[in-house]
């Protein structure tokens, strides 16, 4: 690619130089290619495979305090609702994690559920299945098309 000469201080900006910045940014544009592994193929429920640049769709990497040295029962369970910060077109993917944030035995032995996504929020359950004192936060990768 082209490298632009720098202008020296007090260079007028004649036609050629303007040339040159157009013709680098001509280049550049041809370079950055619409290749297929630039694309991001999004499954929805309401409207199928759904394909967008990379660059088009919306990641967000969210987290859910959900237990904070808590005393929990086995059995137990906690909801949690984590509203997306602009929505999306159609629901999203959305995938959780639970993170034992405290190191406890009984921080270990969790599990998560969600509910089926919207376009503005997922909301989820956290089921303990070992009594005792724990902190767990829940992480979410939610991915979609952009409204």
């Amino acid at each position: 690619m082209a490298k632009l000469p720098l202008p020296e201080r007090g260079q007028p900006l004649d036609v050629t130089y303007i040339y040159q910045l157009a013709d680098t940014v001509n280049n550049l544009s041809t370079q950055v290619s619409s290749a297929s592994y630039n694309y991001t193929t999004i499954d929805t429920t309401s409207a199928g495979k759904q394909s967008i640049k990379t660059s088009d769709a919306r990641v967000i990497g969210g987290i859910v305090g959900v237990a904070d040295n808590s005393t929990v029962s086995a059995s137990s369970e906690k909801t949690f609702v984590y509203d997306f910060p602009s929505d999306f077109k159609y629901s999203p993917i959305v995938s959780a994690t639970v993170i034992n944030t405290g190191n406890t035995s009984a921080g270990s032995n969790v599990s998560v559920v969600l509910k089926k996504p919207t376009t503005s929020r997922v909301e989820g359950v956290v089921k303990f299945n070992a009594s005792g004192n724990l902190s767990v936060d829940v992480h979410l990768l939610i991915i979609g098309i952009p409204n």
